[in-house]
């Protein structure tokens, strides 16, 4: 196996979570989508991170772009993006952040098409940057 730059190993992983989100939109799990595309989003930014030399622990989207402003990369043109995926993180993984029901219920088409939507205008605008 060919040895990737930490960089690449990141952008990769998230170029395939946005993959895995599409193959779920498919399938009805709406939930999934949305974290997986959450998941696509942070990754392909902590790929741009590494590429700068940062190397940055954490979850959220909108934290992760914090970290490039303080690198003077303007982000705002995906800040809405990111507070869109953050906000799936955890509601659409567990059944305790509602009151009844699962987090399937919660979820739908629009939601879940929103989502991939916004992880790949965070991809293509990564990619602007390398």
């Amino acid at each position: 196996m060919k040895r990737m730059s930490e960089s690449n190993r990141w952008m990769r992983q998230g170029e395939i979570d946005l993959k895995s989100a599409r193959d779920s939109l498919k399938s009805g799990n709406y939930e999934w989508v949305c974290f997986q595309a959450q998941q696509s989003a942070e990754k392909v930014v902590k790929s741009l991170l590494y590429q700068i030399g940062i190397k940055r622990t954490g979850h959220s989207v909108v934290g992760l772009l914090r970290s490039l402003e303080d690198e003077r990369i303007y982000v705002e043109s995906v800040m809405s993006c990111a507070q869109e995926l953050d906000r799936h993180y955890i509601p659409s993984r567990y059944p305790d952040v509602y009151d009844e029901g699962i987090p399937h219920d919660y979820y739908n088409r629009e939601i879940a098409e929103r989502a991939i939507k916004c992880s790949k205008n965070i991809l293509e605008w990564i990619k602007s940057k390398e």
